[in-house]
């Protein structure tokens, strides 16, 4: 049940102390807290669509397509464990973030947390941390579709630019034309997403088990020759493990955008109910989606395939996914194009979510004045058109796909991408820690929340201390001296610097802001978990009663209506 239900529960604003007057301190100015229409956005997004986005929102390009670098350098056992591992990770952190989600479904999403239960100055750095990271995946994810298009039209042919400017062009308009309209979108390809994993999964386990045209059954075969682990670096048991401790940083890629779910709460109907649903389905979505999907993956192609993407220098082509290669290699010819276009399908709804989350990072720290005014400023809406036409003009360096090697810019982007990601996943296991310790020195015990991480703070402190590990150690290889490195030179200057520059900058935002604002953290007692709450209370009351009463009218529509029909309108 909400926290509405159990209001006579809940401790009174008069006996918790005020938050002090420095919680309005910014380096923009005053917040943009207060209800105003000109810089409020609307709650469009329903129910079925948050359930959809959750359970297909973030497979684009990290499970499609990079899986395949991964596969080809460390083999088919370390991506089961590196994958099930940052699984772990991931479901962690999307507890962490449904709990405050659930609690106090803010416009301003990470941002206003970190700002009210721990910090002004990691709210700060969270927000402008969280917006790079997605004004960089979304050319990235444009990228990504040349890479893909080049298997029915060669570079040499039509200059990649044309479609990353048709990609483009369209998620900016999806973007423009509202929430329910992106909404609706989202959900449809979400849907579609969903469906071709789906048979993916089936069609794998069927070719696994010798079903395909050259009916061989490979069942563990590639385990055992060439190997289910891959040396690298080294030999024996360190160079298996250094291939294992590689493959981190593209597991980590792949589940990049799961917390797409905690920046809808801002435009969610009835966001206390419909959050944690989206959180439980997260975890289904990593056993089946992912971790299965590897597993398959890595029993159908081996690593040492020639035509693996990244595997060798050969063109991309049908191999930029590992399963587009599994179906070529079990005699299947017709399906590959189908399936490309399926990808080039998860591409488009991948950047089209990335703009969207830049759009509403932006937006979030200019309400909490940590930003320029103008980016809080919303259209008769509900959108922040001001946030979107910056992040899209920044999402125009994906035209650097023009000038240089695709599969080398894409490297150079998920190395960006992935410190970037991982920064903010800390920022949120840190909050949270922060918040449970608020909620409960305020006296808000646990069976007044909506929802509660069911590991607790125990979960939080692991996958805590495993992201900043990963975090430290996830570019291990440039410190590596190879003979016959790609770049020629003992070093590896260049993915270093993508690799960590963002960790700097992180550190670098957080204490320049204490600098110049003087700000101090909040301690249990002062954190700010009742500004807004009534207000969302009252809404969630008003969409429930309204609720009720479109049940009441849809019982003449009989049974299947209501089971089958209602839930899509």
């Amino acid at each position: 049940m909400g926290l509405m239900h159990r209001k006579n529960a809940e401790p009174k604003v008069d006996e918790l102390p005020s938050p002090p007057s420095s919680h309005e301190e910014s380096l923009f100015g005053a917040h943009h807290n207060v209800q105003d229409p000109a810089t409020e956005l609307h709650r469009g997004l329903r129910s079925r669509q948050i359930t959809m986005i959750a359970i297909g929102g973030a497979i684009g390009t990290g499970l499609i397509i990079g899986t395949g670098s991964a596969l080809a350098k460390a083999g088919p056992l370390s991506i089961l464990i590196s994958y099930s591992i940052v699984g772990f990770i991931v479901y962690m952190v999307m507890c962490a973030l449904g709990e405050m989600a659930a609690y106090l479904p803010i416009q301003s999403g990470f941002t206003g947390y970190a700002t009210r239960f721990c910090d002004p100055a990691l709210g700060f750095s969270l927000g402008y941390t969280y917006w790079f990271k997605y004004i960089i995946v979304t050319p990235n994810q444009l990228t990504a579709a040349a890479l893909v298009i080049q298997y029915w039209v060669p570079r040499e042919h039509v200059n990649p630019g044309v479609f990353i400017a048709i990609f483009l062009v369209a998620i900016v308009l999806i973007n423009y034309l509202g929430i329910r309209f992106f909404g609706e979108i989202e959900f449809w390809l979400s849907s579609i997403k969903v469906l071709t994993i789906c048979g993916l999964l089936i069609l794998s386990l069927i070719l696994v088990l010798g079903g395909g045209p050259d009916h061989d059954r490979k069942g563990f075969r590639y385990w055992k020759d060439p190997g289910s682990m891959k040396p690298l670096y080294g030999t024996g048991d360190k160079g298996r493990f250094l291939g294992l401790w590689s493959t981190f940083v593209t597991a980590t890629f792949a589940y990049l955008g799961t917390e797409l779910v905690g920046v809808t709460v801002g435009e969610a109907q009835n966001p206390r109910r419909v959050i944690p649903r989206a959180i439980k389905l997260t975890f289904w979505r990593i056993v089946v989606f992912y971790v299965l999907s590897v597993l398959l993956i890595g029993m159908l192609v081996p690593y040492n395939s020639k035509a693996l993407s990244f595997a060798t220098k050969q063109s991309t082509g049908a191999s930029a996914s590992p399963f587009v290669v599994a179906m070529i290699e079990s005699g299947i010819h017709g399906l590959p194009g189908f399936l490309n276009a399926c990808i080039l399908i998860f591409v488009f709804s991948a950047a089209n979510s990335d703009l969207y989350i830049a759009t509403r990072t932006l937006y979030g720290l200019a309400k909490e004045g940590n930003s320029h005014s103008i980016f809080a400023r919303t259209d008769k809406r509900g959108i922040p058109i001001y946030a979107l036409g910056l992040s899209a003009t920044i999402a125009c360096i994906a035209f650097l796909n023009c000038a240089n090697d695709s599969k080398k810019v894409f490297g150079y982007f998920v190395n960006l991408v992935t410190i970037f990601g991982l920064l903010t996943w800390i920022s949120i296991l840190v909050t949270h820690i922060y918040f449970v310790k608020a909620r409960r020195a305020q006296g808000i015990e646990k069976h007044q929340m909506a929802y509660t991480a069911p590991f607790g703070l125990y979960g939080t402190y692991f996958a805590l201390v495993f992201c900043i590990i990963i975090a430290l150690f996830k570019n291990f290889d440039v410190f590596v001296h190879v003979k016959g490195r790609e770049t020629g030179v003992k070093f590896d200057y260049v993915n270093f610097i993508t690799g960590y520059l963002g960790i700097p900058l992180y550190l670098g935002m957080i204490f320049g802001y204490k600098a110049m604002t003087k700000t101090k953290g909040w301690t249990p007692l002062t954190a700010d978990l009742l500004t807004g709450k009534d207000a969302i209370d009252r809404e969630e009351e008003e969409f429930l009663a309204n609720k009720a009463a479109k049940r009441d009218d849809s019982k003449k529509g009989g049974w299947f209506y209501r089971r089958f029909v209602a839930w899509l309108l």
